[in-house]
């Protein structure tokens, strides 16, 4: 009987399930803390400008992502809406929705592996890309 202690054999051992979540949740409060400080609104913070804007000029579904959270910690949200109001609406909640299941169900001990399928991943992608023309085309 011999016992492998190497470091591949640790990395293939089964971690708790509830890990990676709350790894995933303190690595946003961390960046919450960070932008609660650090206003995306004045020029000259250090924030990751949209690669997608940077390339083309143009807004990409989730340009605003940024002001729109600073927005909603700081309770204004008129601005969060004009920011990215499809995201707001829609991608929060469903975000929302699906760390919170991945968060509870790894805490119960369970696995949470979502299977969104073709046609949520088409429906996803279609939004997406009609509120990006929309955006870009209305201004």
């Amino acid at each position: 009987m011999s016992l492998d202690r190497s470091p591949v054999s640790r990395l293939r051992r089964p971690r708790h399930p509830a890990l990676l979540p709350l790894a995933t949740l303190a690595a946003g409060a961390a960046g919450s803390v960070y932008l609660w400080h650090t206003d995306p609104h004045q020029p000259g913070q250090f924030l990751p400008r949209c690669p997608v804007n940077w390339l083309t000029g143009l807004l990409c579904p989730a340009c605003g992502g940024t002001r729109m959270a600073y927005d909603l910690m700081h309770g204004d949200f008129g601005a969060a809406f004009h920011d990215n109001a499809a995201l707001l609406l829609l991608g929060v909640p469903f975000a929302a929705y699906l760390g919170g299941r991945w968060l509870i169900e790894g805490l119960r001990g369970r696995r949470y592996r979502p299977a969104i399928g073709r046609r949520g991943v088409a429906v996803i992608v279609g939004t997406a890309a009609v509120w990006a023309v929309v955006r870009n085309v209305a201004g």
